[in-house]
């Protein structure tokens, strides 16, 4: 048999003495042919309709039917439109979607704001983020001081795993990234030094460059990206699956079972793997000097009559705040987290980048005082 052949959507709009009446004929269809309307729509609902040509259709039907009985309601008015002349399946169609009260959003017609607008939401969304990092902080504070009287629980065997995925785990990125910044620092440096016969002074320039300052920083900034990024992941997704309303139903305090490992693990390995990555550095310079003509040996003297105990310190001393910081930013993000798998995407992100921004902002902080105490 051939195929139905399709006809135009047509709406026509007639008036039977002081009644509306709405002709519609031809085929209604989504990704169809746009439908034609004859007539100016009435401001009220239609009396009657006229479907006797009437073909096939869809949603697109009763939604334009819809849009306009919409249109023309007037508000407080409770009577029902008249659905007379509609086929059985229509009229069932429509009446279904007239018994669902319309959003009181659905006519909203958004307004330009003004700058001051704009300017007062900004500050407000600033004053709380400000306010949830304070209130973050000081739980964690309190947190340790619970774990220092002996009055937080959580599970040690949760503690050592995050020491390991802390400490071990990132042990071969660290060193990677550690021993290419010390032949980066020591390349660039020869480059200047041997133009006034001071290649020597490569292993200087290395050493304090990477316990002052890269080091340190390196090393924090790989564990935000990896660690982290991980708190707050598995933490949002704790929080999406309900799993964290789960504990405090069970009388745990999610914050000890949850965040203070993750915060003691931390801040307890970023100092050992600050040291790692320090001497890792300092080896990557040694084989550019090599490669340059300064034998280890005297490299190696250069390096360490060069670091003093004060200098190298320094960067161990800030490793502990950096811990902190990675820790609390992956936590906080996470235990924020909206309940959505894209809410704990964004959370790690957010992580990552408030983590970055904390060490960059606390490792400036660092060097003005430094700068100030002449060490």
């Amino acid at each position: 048999m051939p195929a139905k052949e399709s006809s135009s959507p047509l709406a026509r709009w007639t008036r039977d003495g002081e009644q509306v009446v709405l002709a519609v004929s031809g085929d209604w269809r989504r990704g169809g042919v746009a439908p034609k309307i004859q007539g100016k729509a009435a401001d009220a609902p239609p009396a009657r309709y006229v479907t006797d040509d009437l073909g096939d259709f869809d949603s697109t039907l009763p939604a334009f039917i819809l849009s306009h009985l919409r249109t023309v309601a007037k508000p407080g008015d409770d009577a029902k439109p008249s659905l007379d002349g509609l086929p059985p399946d229509l009229r069932g169609l429509m009446e279904l979607a007239l018994a669902v009260p319309e959003e009181a959003e659905a006519h909203q017609v958004p307004t330009d704001t003004s700058e001051i607008t704009k300017l007062g939401k900004t500050s407000l969304n600033v004053w709380a983020s400000v306010r949830s990092v304070a209130e973050f902080t000081g739980l964690s504070v309190l947190a340790l001081g619970r774990f220092a009287t002996g009055r937080a629980r959580f599970r040690s065997r949760d503690f050592w795993v995050v020491v390991q995925e802390c400490g071990a785990q990132a042990l071969p990125i660290v060193s990677l990234i550690s021993f290419l910044i010390g032949l980066i620092l020591a390349f660039v440096g020869n480059v200047q030094l041997a133009s006034f016969g001071a290649s020597l002074y490569v292993a200087d320039l290395v050493g304090i460059a990477m316990v002052r300052e890269m080091g340190v920083v390196m090393t924090a900034i790989i564990m935000s990206g990896r660690t982290g990024a991980a708190f707050a992941a598995h933490l949002g997704s704790m929080k999406a699956n309900q799993e964290i309303d789960a504990l405090k139903t069970f009388g745990f305090d999610p914050f000890d079972f949850l965040v203070l490992p993750r915060l003691l693990a931390l801040v307890l390995m970023m100092p050992l793997l600050t040291l790692y990555a320090n001497a890792v550095g300092i080896f990557g310079g040694m084989l550019v000097g090599a490669a340059v003509g300064i034998p280890p040996v005297l490299y190696w003297n250069e390096t360490v009559a060069t670091v003093s105990l004060t200098t190298a310190s320094l960067g161990v001393f800030k490793s502990f705040f950096f811990g902190a910081v990675i820790a609390m930013s992956g936590c906080l993000q996470g235990m924020h987290a909206g309940n959505s798998s894209a809410a704990v995407g964004e959370a790690t992100t957010r992580a990552v980048v408030a983590s970055i921004t904390g060490i960059i902002v606390l490792d400036s902080g660092f060097a003005a005082i430094f700068t100030v105490l002449d060490i």
